[in-house]
């Protein structure tokens, strides 16, 4: 007897899809803040082009969801993926005509707002694309893409940066984006058009209205669990994001392109943390249970105290980007394995017709201290002098303190995702 297969065609095609688009789209955010800190210099300034990137990508994933229940999840993915590649090229065309600042304000703007809009289809599309037991598998395989193209745009781009400029990675980015949308074409996802209610505000409204009332009345725990998983965005992801950048290019003393190139390898490694993370969650599917989430964030933790303690008791650079790198990679393995467990969570509490929207909702909390982390580290960094581990052991030991404090609430999540099953 012929055995079935874990994932189906459409889901292998949406996983391909996923590895282009997302390559295209993290060589864009590697090259595009880089090219605006070599340019400027300003870390502050830096960091508060990250934030505001950050703003519409946090308003439009709530609409995203609201459009992935709406709308076949597969025309999404292809619409925003050809409007991606046409704001790249426009953004080829005006550079050098205009201000570079407000030029790359803007670019970046959009970029981020479409891929809010973009994620909660993909997202969206697991639940219904792969059978109920294979979901954390499936959600591991969607985190590993995305950071095994995290690994590559970065790499690649840091060689393709330090050697030629901007220019070629704008080209690749468009060709990815086109070839992504030309493949999701092909891709087929079961869809109900549903009625709507009145005009579109009032069915967004009550989409949303029916989606946060999910999540605090009826399931209480998600939005607990999504104000812990802020907490790690706040303190620790956005403190890699922006001191990452602005130590390697501009405190340890390398050559600019020798730091360009460093800063690539940097997000790279990081990039590798977490496709490991995404193969540990494949493997052991099975024995993530609630009682791990408080100790995958104490391990988070604990990488970016190490991280900071290489910079206070270290002189030498080459050492310190060692331990940094080493640091970042173990903290993206950790919050990985976090990541995929809650998203696991979610799929699992939340009935098949408000996915999407719920979702949405979540991931809006989870990246709303974002853009607040960003702005708030580039001004420390851009102000601290020569005190840089002091944030590093500010954030990790905070977070710890925040994981004893809730540890509660990851049970009563596994408590709640084994009577559903």
């Amino acid at each position: 007897m012929r055995r079935k297969a874990i994932f189906s065609k459409d889901f292998i095609l949406v996983a391909i899809g996923q590895v282009i688009s997302i390559f295209g789209n993290q060589i864009l955010r590697y090259a595009l803040p880089l090219y605006l800190l070599n340019q400027t210099g300003s870390a502050a300034l830096f960091g508060t082009i990250l934030a505001v990137s950050f703003i519409p990508m946090i308003v439009l994933f709530p609409v995203g969801g609201i459009i992935a229940d709406r709308v076949n999840k597969r025309n999404i993915m292809v619409i925003l993926d050809f409007c991606t590649a046409i704001l790249i090229f426009l953004f080829y065309l005006l550079a050098g005509r205009l201000d570079i600042v407000p030029l790359m304000a803007v670019t970046m703007i959009i970029l981020y707002g479409i891929q809010g809009a973009y994620q909660p289809a993909v997202k969206a599309s697991v639940p219904v694309l792969v059978e109920t037991d294979h979901i954390m598998k499936a959600n591991s395989v969607v985190d590993m893409i995305n950071s095994i193209a995290s690994m590559a745009g970065p790499v690649i781009g840091g060689l393709l940066f330090s050697v030629f400029g901007l220019v070629p990675i704008l080209y690749v980015s468009i060709g990815c984006f086109l070839g992504s949308a030309a493949m999701e074409i092909f891709i087929r996802i079961p869809f109900e058009k549903r009625e709507s209610t009145g005009n579109i505000f009032v069915t967004g409204f009550a989409d949303l209205k029916e989606s946060f009332s999910f999540m605090f009345k009826k399931k209480p725990v998600l939005w607990k669990a999504a104000l812990i998983f802020a907490s790690t965005n706040l303190l620790l992801t956005s403190l890699i994001l922006i001191g990452l950048p602005v130590i390697i290019t501009q405190r340890l003393g390398f050559a600019p392109d020798t730091a360009s190139r460093l800063y690539g390898y940097a997000q790279g490694v990081i990039a590798a943390g977490a496709i490991l993370g995404g193969l540990l969650a494949g493997m052991f599917s099975n024995k993530l249970n609630s009682a791990a989430s408080p100790v995958l964030l104490i391990g988070c933790s604990l990488s970016v105290i190490i991280s900071g303690a290489s910079l206070q008791v270290l002189n030498a650079p080459m050492g310190i980007y060692i331990i940094l790198l080493t640091g970042g990679g173990l903290l993206l393995t950790l919050h990985t394995l976090f990541q995929i467990q809650m998203m696991t969570y979610l799929q699992l509490l939340t009935p098949k017709h408000l996915i999407g929207k719920v979702i949405s909702c979540f991931m809006c909390l989870v990246m709303c201290t974002s853009p607040l982390g960003q702005f708030i580290y580039g001004i420390v960094f851009e102000h601290i002098g020569r005190d840089i581990y002091l944030p590093f052991y500010a954030a990790g030991l905070t977070m710890t303190g925040i994981t004893i404090f809730t540890r509660k609430v990851f049970c009563g999540a596994g408590g709640l995702t084994e009577q559903n099953a």
